[in-house]
């Protein structure tokens, strides 16, 4: 069995692990509806938007230190009453899909979420992407919804799924 680390994420430390991982989503996919690769100097922009917002992001490595997969959630809506909703990603290494390593993040990324008082967890999801929706079936999320063809990659219309995980937490929300 091969042993496995929970870590934190940082810039210094992942962002060219995370980088790796998402461009070859970008390129070779439809879970991120991007078309150019992205730039070490954007990584520096998203992990500071994690730490601004302290949003956690959460890897999985292997014994050696090397990145395999990770999950992180960001705001969902810029409206303050939305504060209690997060929209949440994750990501595993071409090389290590299929060992359950998306699930070990998610488990630890919805702990987070609780742990922060978040109340909704919400994934926008590929429509074909088979193996995300099973995960987050798996781990108790629900369908909520389908935008179709809002997305256009690869010479085709992209229907874009939602999937939602209502928590337990807050126990005593508050407006404002």
């Amino acid at each position: 069995m091969t042993e496995h680390v929970v870590v934190h994420c940082t810039f210094e430390r992942h962002a060219a692990a995370i980088l790796d991982v998402f461009n070859e989503a970008i390129v070779n996919s439809t879970a991120l509806y991007d078309y150019q690769p992205r730039t070490l100097q954007s990584m520096a922009g998203w992990f500071e938007s994690k730490r601004a917002g302290h949003f956690p992001v959460i890897g999985i490595e292997d014994a050696d230190g090397a990145l395999l997969a990770f999950a992180s959630y960001g705001t969902f809506r810029a409206w303050p009453a939305y504060k209690y909703t997060v929209e949440h990603s994750v990501y595993v290494h071409k090389d290590h899909r299929g060992q359950g390593l998306g699930r070990t993040a998610m488990q630890h990324l919805i702990a987070a979420a609780r742990q922060n008082d978040r109340h909704a967890m919400v994934g926008g999801i590929d429509a074909a992407n088979a193996g995300s929706i099973a995960l987050h079936e798996g781990l108790g999320f629900k369908h909520v919804g389908t935008l179709p063809q809002v997305g256009f990659k690869f010479g085709r219309w992209l229907d874009l799924a939602f999937y939602q995980l209502l928590l337990d937490t807050p126990a005593h929300p508050v407006d404002g």
